[in-house]
């Protein structure tokens, strides 16, 4: 479960390189523009590592990550999180060497966007509007922007020439040629050049894109290394398939057969609002972190191929695979995203509380339900789908009360009281005691509506975890 003690442990060194220097406008465009996306423990590791490099230059001293752990008060877990989502979103670069007295890292911190980058960028200007809202997006807008100055009218450039300032000698010396070198181990001082996301196109199908494009609609000249940049950004960003993004492309043509990157952005940004109310995609991991995986392994038995699933597919993606291929609500979808900002609960978790809550509360995503056991979930830091599913066991009566509103439960009442059926997971039933089990059945008194719903649900998931729904399963 504690992968990360695989990667990186307390007595491993690493030394901070800078890709040129930072600047105290820097500061502010980290903390107000990408704060909001990547949060404050993530903000405090960067600052950290920026502040272990002294003024004018561009490498620190060695050090030890266990002295990292004691400089921002922090476990080493929670350091090697906030390093790989400074990793993904463009703001560090991570280098490795291992020796025979330990690992060694290299941290080269990576400027970030300028406020023009940013705000142009097309991702992470999307996640930022709906992250912090239209009010404040615009007041950042005007924050990190000011008159121009060719908005100044009825003034002439009579700025002199180089030529027209200064002559060139040629009485020099003899004795410069190897001043005038620099050393291939060298390089100086400057401002390092910020590089904007980059989602890899091989996780877009072009070859299905362009078979459905007509030469003479889009010539395959207009899908430049550019375009194809954008389409495979865009494409992440609003989960557009080659399909979808066919007309999408069409209509951003113009007259001269080019597809420009701001008609392009417009048309995917209205399909999605089309296709979700006006709504705009949240920043969330889309799946269970790697390192949060159950097993790294090929899934064998059954359970082991339901846990793959459970954290190899996105909570958006399991609500559409638990109704049939229907899109989930806008209200279930952001029941979820509130669940996984708030609680910062992982995705194979959210799956787990799911699959649990739709079945407890007759297939309906119920808010309150939900938050109450992703509130309990978060504060016995539950990190992955087995643990999420040891905990639902474990408290499942504590849970059934909650759903009926009760504060307690009550024994006397309990006893002469007929109890129905209760709709649980397969994963819930895996491991209880028989004779609990067959106690269970004879007091309790079936109900075919639920029978059969619970049948149902339950040949969905065989169907999962036989790979109908998982190609990589049948490989």
């Amino acid at each position: 479960m504690a992968q990360h003690w695989k990667e990186i442990i307390p007595v491993d060194r690493y030394a901070v390189a800078m890709d040129g220097l930072l600047h105290e406008y820097d500061r502010k465009i980290l903390t107000l523009l990408y704060q909001p996306l990547i949060g404050p423990t993530c903000l405090s590791l960067y600052m950290t590592l920026w502040a272990e490099v002294e003024e004018n230059r561009l490498w620190s001293t060695v050090n030890s990550h266990h002295s990292l752990m004691n400089f921002m008060g922090i476990g080493l877990k929670e350091i090697y999180e906030a390093r790989q989502k400074l990793e993904g979103i463009g703001l560090l670069k991570v280098y490795v060497k291992n020796e025979e007295e330990g690992r060694s890292f290299i941290y080269e911190l990576i400027p970030p966007l300028t406020p023009e980058q940013y705000f142009l960028d097309g991702m992470l200007n999307i996640y930022l509007f709906k992250k912090i809202g239209k009010k404040q997006y615009v007041r950042l807008k005007r924050f990190f922007s000011d008159q121009s100055l060719s908005s100044q009218t009825g003034y002439t450039d009579i700025t002199r020439s180089f030529q027209d300032v200064y002559t060139s000698s040629h009485n020099s010396p003899n004795d410069y040629y190897e001043e005038l070198q620099t050393s291939e181990d060298d390089t100086y001082i400057g401002r390092g050049t910020a590089k904007t996301i980059q989602v890899e196109v091989s996780g877009f199908d072009f070859e299905l894109l362009e078979a459905g494009l007509s030469e003479s609609l889009v010539p395959k000249k207009a899908l430049t290394k550019k375009v194809r940049e954008a389409i495979s950004n865009l494409a992440f960003l609003y989960e557009i398939d080659a399909i979808q993004m066919k007309n999408i492309v069409i209509g951003s043509v113009n007259e001269d057969s080019e597809i420009p990157m701001d008609e392009l952005r417009k048309s995917a940004r209205d399909w999605y609002q089309f296709q979700h109310q006006d709504q705009l995609p949240s920043l969330v991991d889309r799946t269970q972190p790697l390192t949060h995986h159950t097993s790294k392994n090929e899934p064998q038995t059954q359970e082991e191929q339901l846990l793959h699933y459970l954290d190899t597919t996105s909570p958006r993606q399991l609500l559409k695979d638990i109704s049939g291929g229907a899109e989930p609500s806008v209200g279930d979808i952001r029941i979820v995203e509130d669940v996984m900002f708030q609680q910062k609960l992982f995705p194979g978790v959210v799956n787990v509380l799911i699959q649990y809550v739709l079945l407890r509360t007759d297939m309906k995503l119920t808010k309150g339900y939900v938050e109450k056991i992703a509130s309990h979930w978060a504060r016995k830091k539950v990190q992955t789908s087995t643990e999420a599913m040891t905990l639902a066991k474990k408290e499942h009566k504590q849970y059934l009360d909650w759903a009926e509103g009760k504060k307690a439960p009550k024994k006397s009442t309990m006893k002469n009281k007929t109890v129905r059926t209760e709709l649980l997971p397969d994963w819930f039933e895996d491991g209880q005691n028989d004779e609990s089990s067959k106690s269970a059945k004879t007091a309790e008194q079936p109900d075919s509506e639920l029978n059969l719903k619970k049948q149902e649900f339950q040949e969905m998931l065989k169907k999962l975890r036989a790979g109908e729904a998982n190609d990589e399963w049948k490989k």
